[in-house]
């Protein structure tokens, strides 16, 4: 156990660096406001050493531009799920790895910035990364994009995992060449990820957490993610790889819209 907490304490300012670059349960909807309600706090405050790559502030997503309401890369949760993901995290800390986030608690506007998008059949500037074969006229009937989203409610993120030590993941620039979230690791954008098969966010059946299509390391590397984070108390979506909820979560019918500041 010294050893663990020595290892803990080393990657503390690593990781905090990294991070620089969620009261009563309400019906469908609480009021915007500046700052989040009792029971949120801040990733960061709980492990410091969980890596966050919060994509929604960057322009490399689905979007192709930063999202509505997040102001600052921080990841935001309630307190009971931060401190599931402290204790996943002391697993895969003593196996060398590390859990990365790249979403956690979603406002509601950026739901609706999605939503937004989604109905402008012209912007398809990212469609070759993110999803290449399904017609953005489809995104709503296939699942893809929704009004609501289990991100508001402020206990599911999503997340990969990184061998440490891990550094950070080049910035996207903006107008580069895309290639396809479910192409082979070394063609596709890179990410400091386990090999999962296919890229975060990636609109496509291969990005099913059991897909049979996924096989050999990849396989192995989702049934990782999946045993460590059920293990700490979370459930995933079967469509997503990457997502996860808090079996129990405080807010199930609520809503939030504070903006990530």
């Amino acid at each position: 156990m010294p050893r663990f907490s020595a290892l803990c304490r080393a990657l503390v300012l690593p990781f905090a660096a990294l991070t620089a670059l969620a009261s009563a349960p309400a019906a469908q909807a609480a009021p915007s406001g500046p700052k989040p309600p009792p029971g949120f706090v801040a990733l960061a405050d709980v492990d410091p050493t969980i890596v966050q790559e919060m994509r929604y502030f960057t322009p490399h997503n689905f979007t192709g531009h930063r999202v509505d309401g997040y102001e600052r890369p921080r990841c935001l949760l309630t307190r009971p799920a931060a401190e599931a993901l402290r204790r996943a995290q002391r697993v895969l800390l003593r196996q060398g790895l590390s859990l990365k986030v790249y979403d956690c608690y979603r406002p509601q506007r950026a739901v609706n910035d999605f939503v937004a998008w989604a109905k402008d059949l012209g912007d398809e500037r990212m469609k070759a990364e993110f999803y290449p074969r399904v017609a953005k006229s489809r995104l709503f009937e296939d699942g893809y994009i929704a009004a609501k989203s289990g991100h508001s409610r402020g206990s599911t993120m999503d997340l990969t995992i990184v061998r440490l030590p891990a550094w950070p993941t080049r910035p996207y620039v903006p107008g580069e060449p895309l290639v396809p979230c479910f192409a082979p690791r070394w063609q596709r954008f890179p990410d400091n990820s386990l090999d999962m098969g296919t890229g975060f966010d990636c609109f496509d059946t291969l990005a099913h957490t059991l897909d049979p299509r996924i096989q050999g390391q990849q396989r192995a590397n989702r049934l990782r993610l999946k045993s460590v984070m059920e293990g700490a108390g979370f459930g995933n979506l079967p469509e997503e790889w990457w997502h996860y909820t808090l079996r129990g979560e405080p807010y199930p019918d609520t809503y939030f819209d504070f903006p990530v500041r």
